[in-house]
């Protein structure tokens, strides 16, 4: 039973990751709580459902799904984020809020209020070793979130962009002052974000089987107790974060069996976290 809740906690805490990761990459560079990246992880699962109907093929839905959420990201960056970046930070936050609010509705009015079921094989198989098992989707779960942190780990530390993305997120006025395009940056920064958002989706569709119009709602406020919880626009933290909710959720509602809400565990562990870190697990002051 330990093992199976561990396997299940890490597992659900992956797809946080996937989700929180682009909250707080925005936030690290724009100094904005992006609640509307929890519409993008919607899209994300909904043009994923739809191009898997069409396609029959699950990792086509999921390449497209992460597509169509970065699109989705960089529009939101290039045509609502950058009017307003001189204005002060509440106003991309009303506006924000009200992007999501207009995305559930789109989804309601386009794909219908109904639940739509994500039934993708997928072709992996489960894992099984006496009690303890492992099914096809957390297996798909643990590799798809494992290859996208080794691709976002080596895109910070080795590349050029990823030295511009980081030094933007220190001091933006500085870095342009180095030559470099800071407006572009921002622009890859939610394109990557959105991107594993819209992973989330799709990984989060599959594991449910259903998609659904305010299937974004929890996440919105859950991302972003795990942001402050890992400390504000730290990656490193936000990772080791989602995996904490994962595992206090599946722990404290699977093994002790207490009666508390599900969705407000993240909420609490950021409570006691905060109340001896202020700053996060990982964050700096």
């Amino acid at each position: 039973m330990l093992w199976q809740q561990l396997a299940n906690g890490i597992a659900i805490g992956s797809v946080y990751a996937l989700i929180s990761l682009g909250l707080t990459m925005v936030y690290g560079i724009l100094r904005i709580l992006h609640v509307a990246h929890a519409g993008i992880y919607a899209l994300g699962a909904y043009v994923g459902l739809f191009s898997f109907k069409l396609v029959g093929n699950f990792w086509i839905s999921l390449m497209v799904g992460m597509a169509g959420a970065a699109i989705a990201g960089y529009l939101v960056e290039r045509f609502l984020y950058t009017p307003l970046l001189h204005l002060p930070r509440i106003a991309p936050l009303i506006v924000s809020i009200g992007l999501f609010t207009a995305l559930e509705e789109a989804f309601r009015i386009v794909a219908g209020p109904h639940t739509l079921t994500y039934n993708a094989r997928i072709g992996l198989g489960d894992l099984s070793i006496g009690s303890f098992r492992l099914t096809e989707t957390q297996i798909l779960i643990l590799f798809i979130t494992i290859i996208i942190l080794i691709f976002l780990w080596a895109f910070l530390t080795k590349t050029r962009t990823g030295l511009a993305m980081r030094a933007c997120a220190q001091d933006p006025e500085t870095t342009s002052s180095f030559g470099v395009n800071v407006s572009a940056i921002i622009a890859i920064n939610f394109i990557i974000g959105s991107a594993m958002a819209g992973a989330a989706g799709v990984l989060i569709g599959v594991y449910d089987n259903q998609v659904w119009p305010t299937m974004g709602s929890i996440p919105a406020y859950k991302a972003l107790a795990i942001v402050v919880l890992g400390g504000l626009g730290n990656i490193p933290g936000t990772v080791l974060a989602s995996i904490v909710v994962g595992l206090a959720e599946t722990f404290f509602i699977g093994v002790l069996a207490i009666p508390f809400p599900r969705d407000a565990v993240a909420f609490v562990a950021m409570i006691l976290v905060l109340m001896f870190k202020p700053y996060g697990l990982l964050g700096k002051a």
